[in-house]
């Protein structure tokens, strides 16, 4: 049932990315995350920088939990984001590798930074590079973790 559910799930992500892709191809990574802490500084919120790419399904599952899924309020209420396109992993590796993250170990990888900048939390272990298989309340399960860890 859950498997069905994931499959359904990853359907439903890929007609919805097919209209609008989840990572900007011909963003400035490095100029979005410093806009995005600018933000962040004012909020008092912490960044999370999300790298993943376009043709990754995992990716893809993450980022409608972002916006629709149990996990998209707790997000916004607790963080900004800002996706960061790492192509066939050939784009956006040196910002990666600035934070210590090691994308080898799958995408989607996140980040989170302090809103001066500092790195909190990385997922260095490929926490969630099988989000596709997580479900819902896993994924909303793991931000809950990392939120409370910013305290």
């Amino acid at each position: 049932m859950r498997t069905l559910f994931a499959t359904a799930l990853l359907f439903v992500a890929a007609l919805a990315s097919a209209a609008t892709p989840a990572y900007d191809e011909a963003a400035d990574a490095k100029a979005e995350i410093q806009s995005t802490l600018v933000q962040a500084q004012r909020a008092k919120v912490p960044v999370l920088v999300v790298f993943g790419a376009n043709w990754c399904p995992d990716c893809k599952i993450l980022d409608m939990a972002f916006k629709s899924g149990a996990s998209a309020p707790l997000i916004q209420r607790h963080f900004k984001v800002v996706k960061v396109n790492v192509g066939k992993f050939d784009k956006n590796v040196d910002v990666a590798d600035s934070y210590g993250l090691p994308l080898k170990s799958g995408i989607p990888a996140v980040v989170m930074l302090s809103p001066a900048g500092k790195v909190m939390y990385a997922t260095r272990a490929g926490e969630l590079a099988d989000a596709r298989n997580m479900g819902d309340t896993a994924i909303y399960e793991f931000f809950a973790k990392v939120a409370a860890s910013k305290e």
